[in-house]
């Protein structure tokens, strides 16, 4: 049956967009799941693009599908997946070196809702930063909704895997890294600092921010002005404000 076959332990991808950018990006993918009945021109250019991949195709039930993803909203569309391949910061600089252009990385402190993740990842690869440090432990889990999320861009962000987070921050600013942390206690306005540097951005979760011992070793915190009565911002849109700012300042 395949309510057996779909197992939810498996790396998967949902939604038609995400599907497409994974098929578009060269995404290793095992098996593809489509509910009965669908007719669209995008789910046809997605069965057509898997077929010339000779890439599996069942046709499922809608019933099965929703059973597998409950809380997500599928589309009508799954494929099973190799997972998402991090990589090294090492790597990621070199990268950024051979282009010639400056370094911007947004590091994630304490992010452990998927969507906020799945949301700052499509920013940061829409803004064109040049890489997302995640670490290990106290973070989301990079799974379906964070690619779904993403909209397709967890396909094209390069994801890093780090450890202990101040270690990292501290490693980064003896390579020359100017590192900013978001704060709502922030010295100055997040449009008066210089982002035009070499560039680690700092994003903490909504309901603790950024962990005091990495605050402690950033250079610098910034704070986004409110003026209503509710004091606070979600972090994937306090975080497309000032990764934004600093595609401004770059321009």
């Amino acid at each position: 049956m395949v309510g057996v076959v779909m197992n939810k332990t498996k790396n998967w991808i949902i939604g038609r967009n995400s599907v497409k950018e994974a098929l578009r990006a060269g995404r290793k993918i095992r098996k593809l799941y489509i509910t009965k009945g669908q007719q669209s021109k995008g789910i046809q250019e997605i069965i057509t693009q898997a077929e010339q991949g000779h890439i599996p195709l069942e046709l499922i039930a809608t019933k099965d599908m929703d059973a597998l993803f409950p809380t997500t909203r599928h589309q009508g569309i799954a494929a099973e997946s190799e997972p998402i391949v991090m990589v090294g910061l090492d790597s990621v600089l070199a990268m950024v070196e051979a282009k010639g252009e400056t370094p911007f990385l947004i590091l994630l402190d304490g992010i452990e809702d998927v969507h906020n993740m799945g949301a700052i990842i499509r920013t940061a690869e829409c803004a064109g930063a040049h890489s997302v440090l995640i670490p290990k432990r106290r973070s989301a889990p990079i799974n379906e909704t964070v690619g779904k999320t993403s909209a397709g861009a967890i396909e094209y962000m390069p994801l890093v895997s780090i450890g202990n987070v101040t270690q990292t921050v501290q490693w980064l600013q003896k390579k020359g890294f100017w590192v900013i942390g978001a704060d709502m206690s922030g010295s100055i306005e997040y449009d008066q600092a210089d982002m035009t540097v070499p560039l680690v951005l700092v994003i903490g979760s909504e309901g603790k921010g950024i962990s005091p011992l990495v605050k402690k070793h950033c250079d610098l915190l910034v704070r986004i002005p409110m003026f209503g009565q509710v004091n606070s911002l979600n972090a994937s849109v306090a975080s497309a404000i000032l990764i934004y700012e600093a595609v401004r300042q770059r321009k």
